[in-house]
């Protein structure tokens, strides 16, 4: 049951899943924990070899590591409590459980915003300036431009967070969501919430769009390098480099548009549900398998690490 008027919030109940029948539940439960096992897996593993393995010491394989590690911190901010949630009857979130899991997911997917703009610069200079790429993208500059996007990205998610949970909470308490989500979340609080989407959907615009013009600028200048080159198996090496980087572009961008970028009307527990499961499970699950089915190097390192591991259990039996 909701709140009585007049009374303050103090939890919130998560009903994403609550209507789906028990052997339903239990299904989507499988699913989910084989989609986070794997997930967890692919990208604990591209953090190990891009940190241990010394071939792969270039720019582009640092942020690739950092990448994944935000793919950890994101989706264990939300799948965990979701599994949870399918398999009990207790679906109550505490507030500040609430706020927290909200400032976690901001904080973290602007970082990835952030950061996926600052892999396209990398493969701009890394094409178009090769002879001074080494100097340009120093480890002191990776380190730095890592540092920014982590910066704002926390930052950021104060801000959203504050404005999310500025005012009190008196209305009904049900999220209807598998997770808190900032623009469900504010349409329960008591004050008018058209200002605080307004900001969110402001800020959205500023954090997704101007990633996105830089994004777009390095494979505009990208493209014109390549077409302007003679050897036809010289541009297609150079596309299959960028492939990678753009499909998890479009993935992570499509549902975080989506979800924040568009008018509230337009928005339902049916459409928005399907969209936040893409940005919260399947794009951090793909992002490391589509960067290791399209890399050989990738997947020469991946060889080269079982074999540590096989040799090393060789030893110690």
């Amino acid at each position: 049951m909701g709140p009585r008027n007049g009374s303050t919030v103090t939890d919130f109940i998560l009903v994403g899943f609550e209507q789906s029948s028990p052997s339903t539940r239990a299904l989507l439960f499988a699913l989910f924990l084989a989609l986070y096992s794997l997930a967890m897996a692919m990208n604990g593993l591209i953090i190990f070899i891009t940190w241990t393995d010394p071939r792969l010491n270039s720019p582009m394989y640092f942020f690739l590591g950092h990448l994944s590690f935000l793919d950890v911190c994101f989706i264990t901010t939300t799948i965990p409590q979701m599994l949870i949630h399918l398999m009990t009857k207790n679906h109550t979130v505490f507030f500040t459980a609430c706020l927290t899991q909200m400032y976690l997911v901001f904080g973290v997917g602007v970082t990835e915003c952030i950061l996926l703009a600052f892999m396209a610069y990398d493969r701009y200079v890394a094409i178009c300036h090769p002879l001074s790429y080494a100097q340009i993208m120093s480890r002191q500059v990776c380190v730095r431009l890592v540092s920014t996007a982590w910066f704002f990205g926390m930052i950021n998610g104060i801000l959203l967070d504050y404005m999310t949970f500025r005012g009190p909470f008196c209305r009904d308490n049900h999220i209807e969501n598998f997770f808190c989500e900032a623009p469900i979340v504010i349409t329960l609080s008591c004050g008018d919430p058209q200002f605080s989407l307004m900001v969110i959907f402001a800020d959205a615009i500023v954090v997704l769009l101007s990633p996105m013009v830089l994004i777009v600028i390095s494979y505009a200048r990208i493209l014109t390098s390549i077409l302007g080159r003679s050897s036809s198996s010289g541009r297609g090496k150079t596309f299959s480099t960028c492939a990678s980087h753009l499909t998890v572009v479009i993935f992570f961008y499509t549902s975080a548009m989506f979800s924040y970028m568009n008018p509230r009307s337009t928005h339902g527990p049916d459409k928005d549900k399907p969209f936040s499961l893409l940005y919260t499970i399947i794009t951090p699950m793909c992002n490391p398998i589509i960067y290791s089915f399209r890399n050989k190097e990738m997947k020469g390192a991946m060889v080269r690490a079982l074999k540590r591991t096989n040799l090393a259990q060789a030893e110690y039996v």
